[in-house]
């Protein structure tokens, strides 16, 4: 028997993996697209992107190559201009759309979805701040305490889901129901760097907390071979 017949099947792309193309040029994320290959279905198109102009080209090309597509706007302005942003976005084909967990901004963004396919997505809190950051920002509530006050605030403007860090999926999933949907970013496998995220998980943690979806970036795009990474980072999820 060849000793490709001994080898193991790839694991296939797993549509809660979402990858971040964070990455300077839309040049770049093409080939990080292309490296990825069939281990990756799930993108998100990122701040960096759009400043350089082509951000929303590169993910009406991902959404003609079959992928889905979050649109990590974060949106965050007068209602108004929300609601007007929100439905020109809601007319590229997208997945989801990310807005600041903000009440006049959440039912904004809903406002301008329509009948369309867009999720809304109200950030909670970045995963990047620590309950002494919020001080600093002037809350006096901690990270845990002021996710749960959004969560209601987005349920109750009509929001499709949540982005919430691993630790508080939990609560997201408990507050949303089954059917709605918790985004987890800082999502990191136990053999890689946490980098910047302060209240980072495994991904097998984060899906049995409750997440329907999780954000890893670094520890597959920066990997030598993304699409072992990814795969790897799939067969973890697959056992959770």
């Amino acid at each position: 028997m060849a000793a490709a017949d001994l080898a193991q099947p790839a694991v296939k792309a797993d549509p809660r993996l979402i990858i971040p193309l964070d990455l300077p040029t839309v040049d770049e994320a093409r080939a990080m697209v292309d490296a990825l290959g069939d281990a990756v279905s799930f993108y998100k198109v990122g701040l960096e992107l759009f400043a350089g102009g082509e951000g929303m080209t590169l993910a009406r090309e991902l959404k003609a190559a079959g992928k889905q597509v979050f649109l990590d706007w974060k949106l965050h302005d007068i209602g108004t201009t929300v609601q007007r942003a929100a439905a020109v976005l809601a007319g590229s084909g997208c997945d989801f759309l990310t807005v600041h967990g903000e009440p006049q901004v959440m039912a904004a963004a809903v406002r301008g979805k329509g009948k369309s396919n867009l999720k809304i997505l109200a950030v909670t809190v970045l995963t990047s701040l620590t309950d002494d950051d919020l001080v600093e920002t002037g809350y006096h509530e901690t990270a845990r305490q002021l996710v749960e006050r959004r969560i209601h605030q987005a349920i109750a403007t009509g929001c499709d889901g949540v982005i919430a860090s691993p630790h508080e999926a939990e609560l997201a999933r408990a507050l949303g129901g089954k059917d709605f949907l918790v985004v987890t970013p800082g999502v990191r496998p136990d053999w890689a760097a946490k980098n910047d995220q302060a209240r980072a998980a495994t991904p097998r943690d984060a899906l049995k907390a409750g997440a329907s979806h999780i954000v890893c970036g670094r520890p597959i795009t920066a990997a030598n071979d993304p699409q072992t990474a990814a795969r790897r980072v799939a067969a973890e999820m697959a056992g959770a």
